[in-house]
């Protein structure tokens, strides 16, 4: 086994901002993303708010992607592509210099967002645009690489399997970089009205900014979002030859399967904290070391009820000390792309020692009584931290970070 996985790039796009110093400074802020959709007409919706990437993205994304490959993509795979190569700028790497058969990409997909709202899809291009192992290949084609591409769909913890799964190649020693991640849209009508017939959106669309409200009483359903993100990942031999900015450690992680029901997470968080007390074994770290938590947080009644509960279940008294946010409350619920997105979150919040808050927290839901971080940023220095990310159909992954000082 390879010593330790360390992250030297990360790449985002979002509603919130296309760039990480824009996105950083919005989320600290405590800035929400949320809107009225402007992709299609949603007033027949029940559901007409949305955490949408600014309609400018498309503008900056044409300086970044070629343009007969942008008109083969989705809008949704260009995000991908640029939040990879924003990840790869950021890290350093020349693929001229690796090589190139140890070097793979795994982003998680959960579609590709050919929908009814995409434009300019044609028979000419409809098969690339709706092939969902596309975003990994793009990136693959973008710097010739000759490691294994694939995609995962386990839904909304997609691309966190995506990013467990890179760290488990590299461990192996079957790789010496993986650019891991994901990307996702579901803002249409089909899929809208399809989660709406679940009561799983929320319906509070006025205003639009106060409709994610994670941990309270008033939460009402999660709100979509849209967005990329990506993260390189090296073993730390390899990043520390070539001089890597490394900007945390992947200290380990936890992928489970609840087979227990096809939207609703396990009874009492069950599942979740049998989910959050493997990652903390896999990684080595002690309860004790672990000071913040990235929560899935998705603002829907089962989700934040059950996984106040399984952290309580793994923490006990020192739950009550260990703060927990959502960053959903912000960005909305960027479903495939979660993982990624919000990994990255947690990795800029042990670099910068700064907790991003969960906003619209003015309601306290009495029966959640941990610290969420309410409404603004909190200055903490922080040495662990986890990402959790919980999808229907049972699939559970949670991501532990760690602080880097050097090998």
């Amino acid at each position: 086994m390879a010593g330790k996985v360390v992250i030297t790039g990360m790449g985002i796009v979002s509603s919130l901002g296309y760039d990480l110093e824009t996105f950083w400074k919005n989320l600290a802020g405590g800035k929400s993303g949320v809107k009225k959709i402007s992709l299609f007409d949603a007033s027949s919706c029940a559901t007409r708010i949305a955490a949408e990437v600014p309609q400018e993205f498309e503008e900056f994304s044409r300086t970044l992607v070629k343009k007969r490959a942008a008109g083969q993509m989705t809008r949704v795979s260009r995000m991908c592509l640029v939040a990879a190569k924003q990840a790869v700028t950021l890290s350093g790497l020349d693929f001229e210099k690796e090589d190139k058969t140890r070097c793979a990409v795994i982003m998680g997909v959960v579609n590709t967002g050919n929908s009814s709202v995409e434009k300019d899809t044609s028979p000419q291009n409809t098969v690339f645009k709706s092939m969902t192992n596309s975003m990994p290949a793009w990136i693959s084609l973008e710097y010739q690489l000759l490691g294994p591409n694939f995609a995962i769909n386990t839904a909304c913890a997609s691309s966190a399997y995506a990013i467990a799964i890179g760290m488990q190649m590299i461990k192996n020693n079957m790789m010496d970089i993986v650019i891991a991640g994901g990307a996702d849209s579901i803002i249409n009508p089909e899929e809208i009205n399809g989660f709406n017939a679940l009561y799983a959106l929320s319906v509070a669309n006025d205003p639009p900014e106060a409709a994610s409200r994670p941990f309270t009483s008033t939460r009402d359903g999660f709100v979509i979002g849209e967005g990329a993100g990506v993260l390189i990942l090296e073993s730390e031999e390899h990043a520390l030859k070539r001089n890597a900015p490394v900007h945390c450690e992947l200290a380990g992680y936890a992928l489970t399967s609840e087979g227990y029901n096809i939207m609703a997470p396990m009874k009492d968080g069950a599942g979740m904290a049998a989910t959050i007390e493997k990652a903390i074994e896999n990684s080595g770290v002690a309860k004790s070391e672990v000071g913040y938590i990235n929560a899935h947080g998705t603002s829907t009644e089962l989700n934040d009820r059950y996984e106040t509960m399984a952290i309580k279940r793994v923490f006990g008294e020192q739950a009550y000390h260990i703060p927990v946010s959502s960053s959903k409350s912000m960005i909305g619920h960027t479903i495939g792309a979660a993982g990624a997105i919000e990994g990255i979150i947690t990795i800029l919040s042990l670099k910068n020692n700064i907790l991003t808050p969960t906003i619209n927290y003015t309601d306290p839901d009495p029966d959640l009584d941990l610290d969420y971080v309410p409404n603004v940023s909190r200055n903490k220095e922080i040495e662990v931290a986890l990402s959790n990310s919980f999808g229907f159909g049972g699939h559970n992954a949670t991501l532990v970070f760690r602080k880097y000082h050097g090998n």
